[in-house]
């Protein structure tokens, strides 16, 4: 869906004036599209509409609806899935294949939140004879959601789902590198007649106006927003007067603990693949390898000939394996802080470089640094781009106080053949999320989010739910009978 047809899905939105921007197809530097550009007035439009929504209609209340109206925008866009896909992959700049298995992944995860809409139950008790205590989870009102470029439709979904499943309103802000494809995966939904209106709303922008305004918004109940550690900080600052409700899926520094009993040669190109995932620009894609002292020198090899084996090209092409980065702007500032890696690194194993390609581009190849030092920039900093940071370990012990060695706290994986050592690992670490054995495994079933600076709160999962609820406390003493 390109040109016209993703114009036209914008125009469906509530909140569809502004000024047009252009989308820009980071493998060939095009023009994709156009969309209406807003600010604070069409913002403020949108979280009013969602105050009405939720103030004055049923949908707070009416589950089964709601079940119903994610279950027919779950349909729509696996009719559309071929068109959304290929725009994910137009404005994104993700290989095809990869923007398809997102949007399974996605519509996946409105059905699981859509079987959730009907099963919110609080709990009762009786504290004392005949003083009956019973806890109700209710929709906590209008949440302002902050969607992310790197993985539009599940980073959409993860939210916006569980919102609505609960009886929110919302209001969403999408990025605006993939706003044209946003607009275009949430039309059925504000187009569906039976969702009151005001329920759902759709507000883009190019610059912070809209994202500022929701954050301050005292109708706002609850922000969820994926993004950088700094931009979260400056959330919770700006929501503090209002003290809403926060969900914040921040930075990471994923460290992958290699054992000495691993098979380096299977799994380097899974760690490869875990660190090139979207071009190196998600959370929790492999950042650090901690390899065992006695696998070093095996390691760096392995890995080396693993990334630059890695097949990059335009994510139209068939075979393209890594994409482009997001945009000309956000690849410069990466590659700048990867020349400084190289500096500062012990070694240089794979020196990426930046790919010659059409005006406007975004491409890189990915590259490889070694370090004994963990307290490195590079190392402790997040640097959303294609680079991977090798490290020895003597032991269990200096593993683990290595890993740990962050503000972060996402995800780690453990690759080893012993099941004990695994889990022993796996709990000693300070992280939201754990793979054995393999690594961005993430599932609608599943909770994520992190530790420390990795953010507040947990998307995916029944526990997602909580985000956008609050817990009501009802007492009554009934007395008993013949007391």
């Amino acid at each position: 869906m390109t040109g016209f047809a993703a114009l036209h899905a914008i125009g469906k939105t509530r909140s569809d004036a502004g000024d047009p921007a252009a989308s820009i197809n980071p493998a060939t530097g095009e023009e994709v599209g156009r969309f209406p550009a807003g600010g604070k007035a069409e913002a403020e439009a949108a979280i009013a509409a969602a105050r009405r929504a939720f103030d004055t209609t049923l949908w707070p209340r009416a589950p089964r609806e709601r079940q119903m109206a994610l279950l027919r925008w779950a349909d729509a866009m696996e009719r559309d899935l071929p068109q959304l896909a290929e725009l994910l992959t137009l404005t994104n700049g993700k290989p095809l294949a990869h923007s398809k298995g997102e949007m399974a992944g996605a519509i996946s995860e409105v059905r699981y939140y859509a079987g959730l809409t009907r099963h919110n139950p609080g709990h009762a008790m009786e504290v004392a004879p005949g003083e009956i205590s019973v806890m109700l989870r209710e929709p906590i009102g209008v949440a302002g959601l902050i969607v992310p470029w790197n993985a539009p439709a599940v980073l959409l979904v993860r939210s916006l789902a569980p919102a609505l499943a609960v009886g929110c309103s919302t209001v969403t802000k999408a990025a605006p590198q993939t706003a044209l494809f946003t607009a275009a995966c949430m039309a059925p939904l504000i187009d569906d007649p039976e969702v009151p209106a005001g329920v759902v709303n759709l507000v883009l922008e190019t610059g912070h106006e809209v994202a500022e305004t929701l954050v301050a918004s005292p109708d706002v109940d609850v922000i969820s927003f994926t993004g950088s550690n700094l931009v979260g900080q400056r959330i919770m600052a700006a929501a503090a007067p209002t003290m809403k409700k926060l969900s914040l899926e921040l930075g990471g520094k994923s460290c992958c603990l290699v054992l000495d009993d691993a098979d380096m040669e299977a799994i380097a190109p899974k760690l490869a693949a875990a660190a090139t995932i979207i071009s190196g620009q998600q959370c929790t894609a492999a950042r650090r390898v901690l390899v065992h002292e006695s696998r070093y020198a095996e390691a760096k090899a392995a890995l080396a000939q693993a990334l630059s084996g890695i097949r990059i090209g335009n994510g139209m092409d068939a075979g393209t394996a890594m994409g482009p980065l997001i945009d000309a702007r956000s690849c410069d500032a990466v590659w700048r802080e990867i020349e400084a890696a190289f500096e500062a690194a012990d070694e240089v194993v794979l020196r990426g470089e930046r790919m010659p390609g059409p005006d406007g581009s975004a491409f890189m190849s990915p590259s490889l640094v070694a370090t004994r030092d963990d307290n490195a920039g590079f190392v402790q900093e997040e640097i959303f781009g294609p680079l991977l940071v090798i490290e020895p370990f003597a032991d269990e012990a200096e593993a683990i106080a290595k890993a740990n060695n962050t503000l972060y706290g996402l995800s780690a994986s453990v690759w080893t053949n012993r099941a004990d050592v695994a889990w022993r690992l796996a709990r000693a670490l300070r992280d939201g999320t754990v793979w054995i054995n393999d690594h961005n495994k993430l599932f609608a079933e599943a909770e994520t989010g992190g530790y420390r600076r990795s953010g507040i709160g947990r998307l995916h999962g029944y526990d997602a739910l909580m985000d956008f609820c609050e817990l009501k406390h009802v007492y009554q003493n009934v007395g008993v009978v013949g007391g």
